[in-house]
């Protein structure tokens, strides 16, 4: 009798296991919902050969900087929304981050130059006055606190018709790199109403002074109080109340990614709702392919109309109360079409937040959705015409599909948040392994 004896089993050698599931690609960008953008959003993209989602993310919040401050957008359940948006363009180095905001920002640049030039002229008149004012008035109280009884009276009666002092010209800047919400909230004393946070280096605004452990909650709830609307207030011993209203702010916030994954696993900016009110891409990297030579003709003559649109918005009076650092938008509606639009897609992403839906792991973003697609909608509608009666059902349908576009990037790059920088660059190694070791 005979016994078999069970062949071993060959070795096989394995590769290096992943770390983590790997995260999807995103959709490709809708730029044919960017509307009156378009056009400047393809000539940047022609002209930098970057990814079109950064050229988007710069036209869209460069286009809510020059509209916020004329008219308040209206959104579901009776109320109204500020058209500031706050977005977040996540890309290596490398990607053409700059030369994207460089080529749109240049009518902001152009307008910031002429007005110093003003700002200095007036504020050397502003001094004189002032410093006529300050004489004056000192010398009657002197006169008023005198032993003479009748000059006494006579400047009394002077100091009652005196009137206030010379009022500081408006500071005109309009962009700023990396303020502290407190340097933000003391510009908004004798500033523009209606400014935005731009810059390429997203390290200094997630990184800095702004944003540290002990200054961290306070700069979310201020940022946060702007994106809504509210009034500022700001009480300081010795300064007493400050109140800040009809102040406007947009934002873009461009960063690497592996200075954007940490941020957006902070349990703080994720929890207060902070993250939720930007508009988030990741695109994919464009480089190794930007082979083409040249431009196509068309693209500068598309790129100087958008300058030139910028250039006459921001040359347009904003509405303004009392004073001119202080806003009073107007509201803009919508037509009845572009609501039930509107609903129908709240509808669609309240029901995707339900336990076992497609939000329910991103459900602060979810229920801001419809909302972020009210003002995407009003911005388009502005940039078009800044006396438009009402948001048209073709803006709301673009507001709507770029809305729904970034509901699917904060899906996908919600994982991402969630990974240690060690176990980032563990699988960075893995990959090393496989693809260049010998």
């Amino acid at each position: 009798m005979s016994i078999e004896v069970a062949q071993p089993i060959p070795f096989k050698a394995e590769g290096p296991q992943p770390l983590m599931r790997e995260i999807p690609p995103g959709e490709p960008y809708p730029v044919h919902a960017l509307g009156p953008l378009l056009a400047a959003v393809g000539a940047v993209q022609d002209i930098s050969q970057a990814p079109a989602a950064i050229a988007a993310q710069s036209a869209l919040s460069i286009a809510a900087l020059a509209v916020q401050g004329f008219a308040d957008v209206e959104i579901l359940g009776g109320g109204t929304a500020p058209c500031s948006l706050f977005c977040l363009t996540i890309a290596e180095s490398g990607e053409r981050k700059s030369t994207c905001d460089r080529l749109l920002m240049a009518g902001i640049r152009d307008h910031e130059a002429r007005e110093a030039v003003t700002y200095r002229e007036a504020f050397r008149e502003y001094e004189v006055a002032a410093e006529i004012w300050q004489g004056k008035r000192k010398r009657l109280m002197a006169d008023a606190a005198g032993a003479d009884p009748g000059k006494a009276l006579k400047a009394q009666a002077e100091l009652q018709t005196l009137g206030p002092a010379p009022v500081e010209p408006l500071k005109l800047n309009i962009t700023f790199q990396e303020p502290t919400i407190e340097g933000l909230f003391k510009f908004y004393q004798a500033g523009r109403p209606s400014v935005g946070l731009f810059t390429d280096e997203g390290g200094s605004f997630i990184g800095g002074h702004g944003m540290n452990t002990d200054n961290r909650l306070k700069t979310i709830a201020g940022y946060s109080s702007l994106w809504n609307g509210d009034k500022l207030t700001r009480m300081r011993a010795g300064d007493g109340t400050s109140d800040y209203p009809g102040r406007r702010l947009s934002m873009h916030v461009m960063v690497q990614p592996i200075i954007a994954h940490p941020f957006l696993a902070d349990p703080l900016a994720a929890g207060q709702g902070f993250l939720a009110r930007f508009l988030i891409t990741d695109p994919p990297s464009a480089i190794g392919t930007r082979l083409r030579r040249g431009h196509d003709a068309g693209s500068r003559l598309n790129l100087d109309a958008f300058t030139a649109r910028l250039a006459q918005i921001l040359a347009t009076p904003m509405p303004t109360g009392d004073t001119e650092r202080e806003l009073r938008p107007v509201t803009l509606p919508l037509s009845a079409r572009a609501r039930d639009l509107l609903w129908r897609f709240y509808e669609e992403t309240e029901l995707a937040q339900a336990q076992g839906g497609a939000l329910e792991q991103i459900r602060s973003y979810g229920s801001k959705a419809a909302e972020q697609a009210a003002r995407i909608a009003g911005v388009l509608t502005l940039w078009t015409d800044l006396d438009a009666r009402e948001v048209a059902p073709e803006a709301m349908g673009w507001g709507t599909e770029l809305a729904r576009f970034y509901l699917g990037e904060a899906r996908r790059l919600a994982e991402s948040g969630a990974i240690s920088e060690e176990t980032n660059r563990a699988e960075m190694l893995r990959r090393w392994l496989l693809d260049s070791w010998p």
